[in-house]
């Protein structure tokens, strides 16, 4: 699937974010939201290259929220490995579970899986109905600028 495809439904999805998308389809509500609550807290600290150098992380300003990212590539084209870094407040936890949910779902793969992802994916995680239009626009704007900044780096 290409990263223009427009296939949307849990079949669309890549395993990693389908597993995700179904453990939150699984639980009611107000169940969903302490979930994004338990990405936001698993989201793993910035490295000490980045913590030490935050002017290098490129800012989010689709989100409601201050966050920044990073990511790195090992190796090049498709097959390369994408790792992705976020620095987000304590305070702005839907911000930070969002980008927990990308770095769980994204960390590790192929730069082609990550290229492949669906841009609708945030929509198919079943958090519309517990977060606003704004904030799911906000996970969206991040993952736009993992993929731009994966296809600058490994020149898949």
């Amino acid at each position: 699937m290409s990263a223009d495809a427009t296939a949307t439904g849990p079949d669309a999805l890549p395993e990693s974010f389908r597993e995700i998308a179904e453990d939150f389809h699984a639980l009611g509500e107000r169940d969903r939201l302490q979930l994004l609550l338990e990405f936001s807290q698993g989201l793993p600290e910035l490295p000490e290259r980045y913590a030490d150098h935050p002017e290098l992380l490129e800012p989010v300003p689709e989100c409601q929220s201050p966050i920044f990212l990073i990511t790195e590539v090992e190796g090049t084209g498709r097959e390369a490995t994408a790792h992705l870094f976020f620095s987000a407040p304590p305070e702005a936890p839907t911000t930070r579970g969002f980008a927990g949910i990308l770095a769980e779902a994204l960390d590790g793969r192929s730069v082609g899986e990550v290229l492949d992802t669906p841009d609708e994916v945030t929509a198919e995680l079943g958090l519309a109905e517990v977060v606003s239009p704004l904030r799911l626009r906000g996970m969206s704007g991040m993952l736009g600028r993992i993929k731009r900044q994966l296809r600058e780096k490994s020149g898949a």
